[in-house]
């Protein structure tokens, strides 16, 4: 019974993520299949994912106060609620599409990011490290994004587009039922009767400018998904297409980092805790982030560059949940929901404009200076970190009941630090 708790999390952290790769694939498709027409298409898809991390970011003074538990199921019964309108009132009208995404986006956020807080919670109740259970975390998402995407298409194909948002509303109330029934909530901050909402939120917001490694970690998230974003919607289908090659090797590329990462995240959950730190934040970087837009830079084979993609993935299982453990380290359990909330709106903020800015690279200086630009920048972003950042192993690296919060934020504020705990997520 030890691993109800955090077997729970993670079969819900599945099915939630297995129904929002399988709306990636039907949502366009369906509209496509109703207009014709990108525009509209992209339009109605940004729709649900532009909320996403705003909401999240709201949520996070209701994740602390009422538990992430019951944020978790009402976020995935609205949008289970929603997503069955198609089969009450037949194909819905283009307006209520676009309409029935935006609050699937505007649940979803707040859903997603409670089951993020749950993780440390349940691998402590089922007598496992943090590190594991991130670790054990990345490779379900992991594993939805290149398992699901593919069954995602399959369903489509089968199915149509308006059949696979049932399937979707289907996996999305089995999240629901999975998390009420095996999951319990962590102990809650109650604050004080006269704490507003607000005041809640600038609490959160207060701890994040006060944390300057939080802080570089939260500006390294910011540029390397911008850059993150360029390269995969811009620069490396025109890579392909210049160097003659068609979407198959751009999908094969993208692919072969999905399954290494998926790999390397079971690893982590498996040793992670007997790496060092610092190390195995370095190598990780290092081969996930520069090394997937030099490598195009350089002008090399697609041979070569596939290997190198799927070392990437390796790296990016690796430190990604080194990241994940060090937040729950450094930021008091009080104060989670709204800090890591905020940190998820900040690392989502670039990703909007991160296509326009290679197109703007691309119409400046070419393919080859746009690479080598967003390479080096990506390499400036992932070093900062290093000499920013404590990367001991805290004293105590049970997750966190509320006494021990506040032996880490006594133990680790710096003198005069009145709200800082320096230490320290597409």
């Amino acid at each position: 019974m030890r691993w109800r708790g955090l077997s729970g999390v993670l079969t819900s952290q599945a099915c939630t993520l297995s129904a929002n790769r399988l709306l990636t694939v039907a949502v366009p498709w369906l509209v496509l299949e109703r207009t014709g027409s990108a525009a509209q298409t992209g339009l109605v898809v940004a729709c649900q994912v532009l909320p996403y991390a705003f909401t999240q970011w709201l949520a996070g003074p209701l994740l602390d106060r009422i538990g992430p538990r019951r944020i978790s199921a009402a976020g995935d019964v609205v949008s289970a609620v929603v997503l069955i309108v198609p089969a009450l009132l037949g194909t819905p009208p283009l307006w209520l599409l676009t309409l029935m995404l935006l609050v699937v986006g505007c649940a979803d956020g707040p859903a997603s990011a409670a089951k993020r807080l749950l993780v440390p919670f349940a691998a402590a109740d089922a007598g496992q490290s943090t590190a594991r259970g991130v670790g054990l975390a990345t490779a379900v998402e992991r594993t939805a994004t290149a398992v699901g995407t593919a069954l995602a298409g399959w369903l489509v194909a089968t199915l149509g587009g308006g059949r696979a948002l049932w399937v979707a509303a289907a996996m999305l109330g089995v999240a629901t039922l999975i998390v009420t029934l095996t999951v319990t909530d962590p102990v809650r901050d109650r604050g004080r009767d006269d704490e507003s909402y607000l005041t809640r939120l600038r609490t959160g917001t207060a701890f994040l400018r006060g944390n300057a490694p939080l802080r570089a970690v939260t500006a390294m998230f910011v540029v390397t998904n911008l850059l993150d974003q360029a390269l995969m919607a811009v620069l490396l289908p025109v890579w392909a297409r210049a160097g003659g090659h068609d979407a198959t090797v751009v999908g094969l590329a993208l692919s072969t980092v999905g399954l290494a990462s998926i790999a390397s995240a079971l690893a982590s959950a498996g040793f992670g805790t007997r790496l060092p730190r610092r190390l195995t934040y370095l190598i990780g970087v290092l081969s996930s982030g520069p090394t997937r837009i030099l490598v195009l830079a350089l002008g090399l084979p697609p041979e070569a560059v596939i290997a190198v993609y799927a070392l990437a993935g390796i790296g990016s299982g690796l430190f990604n949940p080194l990241l994940e453990t060090l937040q729950v380290e450094l930021i008091p359990a009080a104060l989670r929901g709204r800090v890591q909330t905020l940190i998820s709106a900040w690392a989502w903020a670039g990703i909007p404009v991160g296509g326009l800015f290679g197109a703007a690279l691309l119409n400046l200086g070419g393919l080859t200076a746009a690479l080598w630009v967003c390479g080096l920048a990506y390499l400036a972003a992932v070093l900062r970190p290093v000499w920013r950042v404590d990367w001991s192993v805290p004293v105590s690296a049970a997750p966190p009941a509320e006494p021990e919060s506040r032996k880490l934020r006594i133990r680790l504020a710096g003198p005069g630090a009145a709200a800082r705990v320096p230490v320290r997520r597409n």
